[in-house]
């Protein structure tokens, strides 16, 4: 036991599945095999296998589960007689070397309060996911231990955690936390403006808004709820928005807007945090359920860093919510895409089949270059230091703003232990249509900005291969905004602001003219297609390989350059493909096929055009040697614009512009508090 006088600080409480939420046990408890797996200490044998079949053999197939009624509530829950149950988990285990690594907490003091008799049994990992005991007490009656834990040896990475065993009797976990002597900064904690961004959502924007006034301990340090509407479909219309203001007693404020896209709405909430004096800016997507005590536990870590650091949350699969979509992200350089930090991570890793001490590589801290603005805390010292967003309506304002703060010495942290549930990248296909524009745009302004190779390394290679790819699968309204996105980028930075607003409406007025964008409910709504009539030419089943490439690029450019759609193809498609299937090598084989969307509420028909075609590619072609031959002074322009674009001045004319008179609608009528000093 401690024999500070000081009342120690929590660093992380234990919790548990809020009510209903069944599916989620595997993140907070696992009663799985006690030890995990057991791994030899080998360079080549500790990583996870990819294949789900390898991963089942590495699982105990000893039947366990944690019974859902055994929870009494979020921070209580009992331990069955002769059971055992570890809290070697996402939402519960303690990331120690993140700690280590990023903060100013040298020792943590793990203190559980149990009642029954049983044994607290604590663990700690290396960062080879190797499983090490130590420490273990009986416990008899109502009793709480404490448990001095040193953070040293947490170098690479490394967690600690606790398992519960009962005896004869039940064992009831009362209450949990880690906690830490050490003072975070000048001992006052810092408080935040939590934003979320809205487009026409606002069902989701009040399930959250219920979340947080149903949890209001989360809520102390919290300035300000801001919700930034971008829609038609107000919030503030929702049924019941009334009582869940009510219930969060005057912190909830409504700005609203026009739609400025997601790096709008973010800014606004950067921008609002500096004006209203909040350490942090706490930026949310619309569209998902958060994890309450993450706000908490992003708050803390981020008090206790050496210096100010960008601290972000996981993101789970929404529909399956024991999956997540990445542990951490980088931007390889010489692509200016997102990479994975280490070859042993795998995306969609799912805690169901193999849980926090099955997954080795899990155990190995991950360093990253940004987190994705589906859940992410920026202190307003790093907003004051390098600006707000770059204006670029949605796709790459969080990569790049990550990039940008690492210039200026500011890291970012993937925080585990911290996120929410989002609807996964899968069930989504924002590289075909309207979207199209902004990730060609924005990805090459990005490389614009950061690439440290000549020519932005394989930008323009790729994006040429994209277009071709685009082209041979008759996306021609997809292709036309990428071909627009290249003209934006080669008129320079000045036009970003004032396009935020425009741009959207611009390319949806594009799709009265392209098949390919026009989207109907059910396959039925097409003609059926005529029977025996597939691809012409050879759509191939996979991917050509390196070898196959050039004779089948060949033929395949051929026949859709030089020869004439059948003439029955535009009367009836030729076949229908799911959306699983639509990939250009299968496409680039038909005349005219009818196609489903990523989220299955609609297809499209597309209808080959050689003429369109020609036109496209002959585009491209100039737009990407203009792009080559000017990028060196392209590049500098970007680059000389950056803190013009991003600063508070540039931003403050944006908002003045596009704010609604009615926007600022508190729900106290109080005004927030005065302007923060800013650089």
């Amino acid at each position: 036991m401690s024999t500070s006088t000081r009342t120690p600080s929590v660093l992380q409480r234990v919790i548990l599945p809020a009510d209903g939420h069944v599916d989620t046990v595997a993140l907070y408890v696992d009663a799985g095999s006690v030890n995990g797996v057991r791994l030899i200490e080998d360079d080549g044998m500790y990583r996870l296998p990819k294949k789900r079949e390898d991963k089942l053999n590495l699982i105990s197939s000893t039947p366990a589960e944690a019974h859902f009624e055994d929870f009494i509530s979020r921070r209580s829950m009992t331990v069955r007689s002769g059971a055992r149950l570890s809290f070697g988990t996402y939402f519960n285990a303690f990331p120690a070397s993140y700690w280590r690594r990023w903060t100013t907490v040298g020792s943590v003091r793990l203190q559980v309060r149990t009642s029954g008799r049983g044994a607290v049994i604590v663990y700690k990992s290396n960062a080879r996911g190797v499983v090490q005991r130590v420490e273990s007490r009986r416990v008899d009656g109502e009793q709480s231990n404490s448990f001095e834990l040193t953070l040293k040896p947490f170098g690479d990475g490394g967690w600690y955690w606790f398992d519960l065993a009962a005896g004869a009797d039940d064992l009831v976990l009362e209450e949990a936390a880690w906690l830490t002597d050490t003072v975070a900064g000048d001992g006052v904690p810092g408080n935040v403006t939590l934003e979320i961004t809205t487009m026409n959502k606002p069902d989701y924007c009040l399930n959250n808004a219920r979340i947080l006034a149903a949890n209001p301990e989360i809520l102390t340090n919290v300035s300000e709820i801001l919700i930034v509407d971008q829609g038609t479909r107000k919030v503030e219309a929702e049924p019941g928005f009334a009582e869940v203001a009510e219930q969060l007693k005057g912190k909830l404020r409504i700005i609203n807007q026009s739609n400025l896209g997601g790096s709008g709405g973010f800014a606004r909430g950067m921008f609002e945090a500096v004006e209203n004096g909040s350490a942090y800016a706490l930026l949310l997507d619309d569209d998902v359920v958060i994890e309450p005590e993450s706000i908490a536990r992003m708050l803390t870590f981020a008090d206790y860093c050496r210096k100010p650091t960008i601290v972000g949350g996981h993101m789970f699969d929404l529909y399956n919510r024991t999956t997540m979509h990445t542990f951490g992200e980088v931007v390889d350089p010489y692509r200016i895409q997102p990479a994975l930090p280490h070859t042993d991570m795998e995306l969609r890793h799912d805690f169901a089949l193999a849980n926090l001490r099955q997954t080795p590589w899990m155990h190995r801290r991950v360093d990253v270059d940004y987190n994705g603005w589906w859940m992410c805390l920026i202190p307003t010292a790093v907003i004051r230091d390098i600006g707000l967003s770059l204006p670029v309506f949605i796709k790459w304002d969080d990569a790049e703003y990550g990039l940008r703060a690492r210039e200026a010495g500011f890291a970012t942290v993937s925080f585990p232990g911290a996120a929410v549930w989002h609807m996964s990248w899968g069930d989504k296909d924002d590289l075909v249509g309207w979207q199209s524009y902004f990730h060609e745009r924005n990805r090459t302004i990005t490389a614009l900005l950061h690439s440290p190779f000549g020519k932005g390394g394989r930008v323009m290679r790729e994006s040429v291969q994209n277009d071709v790819k685009h082209l041979i699968s008759m996306q021609y309204f997809t292709q036309h905004g990428r071909l627009i996105a290249l003209e934006d980028i080669l008129n320079g930075p000045d036009a970003l602001h004032s396009q935020l607003a425009t741009k959207l409406p611009q390319l949806n007025a594009l799709k009265a003219a392209y098949p390919d964008a026009q989207i109907k409910d059910d396959v039925d709504d097409f003609p059926a297609p005529r029977l025996g009539r597939g691809p012409q030419g050879g759509g191939a089943e996979g991917s050509p390989s390196k070898k196959q490439l050039i004779p089948w690029a060949a033929k395949t450019m051929a026949r859709q350059l030089l020869k004439a759609p059948a003439a029955s193809s535009a009367e009836r498609p030729q076949g229908y493909l799911a959306h699983r299937d639509n990939r250009w090598w299968r496409l680039a084989g038909y005349d005219s096929v009818v196609v489903s969307n990523a989220e299955g509420t609609g297809a499209s028909w597309y209808q080959r055009d050689p003429k369109v075609m020609k036109d496209m590619l002959a585009k491209s072609a100039r737009l990407h040697a203009r792009l080559f031959r000017e990028w060196d002074e392209l590049a500098k322009q970007y680059r000389a614009a950056l803190p013009q674009i991003t600063s508070f001045e540039a931003w403050k004319k944006t908002f003045e512009i596009h704010t609604q008179t009615d926007s600022h609608s508190r729900t106290d009528d109080r005004a927030p508090s005065g302007p923060a000093e800013r650089k």
